[in-house]
């Protein structure tokens, strides 16, 4: 935290997120990344959109370690880094492919800061610094401009607004919805820990808010079930708050679709493997403009 509070989060956003994200939150960051993936299949066009393309049914695990792995080229190296804006050209080739409206994007973009933050301030260990949060959301920002997005907020209060209003305006059931949301949670099942295999899907919906969880159509969980969870993470912060020592290493995320490791070359659909390389190929300066 000293580290944190002597760095400038103007200047330095891209270390106070390595540190957030790696050394003092990389369980949690997980967590809340998981929540803001489920959140985009609220939104009935979204879920649409994802369910035609059998991605999350036909290659669930794989599409959630892209997806991760796309943005740790972000965490670990820095927004403005080669690697990051290698990534994001690569998102942005993928994306291509696709009619997709510039207030989704904004939404999904929204998702995968406050699906985070929002985490950290229920089931954290501490609370998130100011630093933190102004660091996280000049990331953020500049991610979406990266990827050809205008107009988007440059606080973290704005991204909260942007998502709660537009998820009042469009969070709904769909039968889309629920068939990539239980693809999804297939997929939780595969990278849960042994023991809580049996109960991963119960897990994630009893930690779903109330309007997440209908609008994906997944069944109310008992209030007893819910409590205990929530009990059992509040014990896990105060466990961590009061024994745990700083963490002295940075969490490494270690795909299983990728076993032996990956190159930028691995990552996106299967059935659009070929092209994007042929076009990271055809390139001649790839570290430059991720929007190329």
């Amino acid at each position: 935290m000293a580290r944190i509070r002597d760095l400038d989060p103007q200047r330095d956003h891209d270390e106070i997120l390595r540190i957030t994200a790696r050394l003092e939150f990389p369980w949690d960051y997980g967590q809340g990344t998981g929540i803001a993936f489920l959140r985009d299949f609220g939104v009935p066009s979204i879920a649409a959109l994802l369910d035609r393309t059998r991605e999350f049914e036909d290659h669930g695990l794989k599409r959630y370690d892209d997806t991760l792995l796309i943005g740790d080229a972000t965490v670990d190296h820095g927004v403005d880094s080669v690697e990051s804006h290698a990534a994001i050209r690569r998102l942005n080739r993928i994306h291509g492919h696709y009619d997709i409206p510039a207030d989704e994007y904004a939404y999904v973009l929204a998702t995968t800061i406050v699906g985070p933050v929002e985490w950290i301030r229920e089931h954290g260990w501490r609370e998130l610094d100011p630093h933190e949060l102004v660091a996280i959301t000049r990331v953020t920002t500049r991610f979406g401009e990266l990827m050809g997005l205008k107009g988007l907020p440059t606080t973290y209060d704005g991204y909260l607004r942007l998502l709660r209003d537009y998820e009042r305006d469009h969070f709904a059931p769909s039968p889309a919805g629920r068939r990539v949301t239980e693809a999804t949670l297939r997929v939780g099942r595969r990278t849960a820990p042994w023991p809580l295999k049996p109960l991963a899907r119960r897990l994630a919906i009893a930690l779903m808010d109330e309007p997440l969880r209908t609008a994906l159509g997944m069944p109310a969980q008992p209030a007893w079930f819910v409590a205990g969870v929530r009990r059992c993470l509040r014990l896990r912060a105060r466990l961590l708050r009061t024994l745990a020592p700083p963490r002295r290493r940075p969490f490494v995320n270690r795909p299983l679709s990728y076993p032996h490791g990956h190159t930028l070359a691995d990552l996106g659909p299967l059935s659009m493997l070929d092209e994007l390389n042929r076009a990271e190929r055809g390139l001649s300066h790839p570290g430059t403009g991720a929007t190329a």
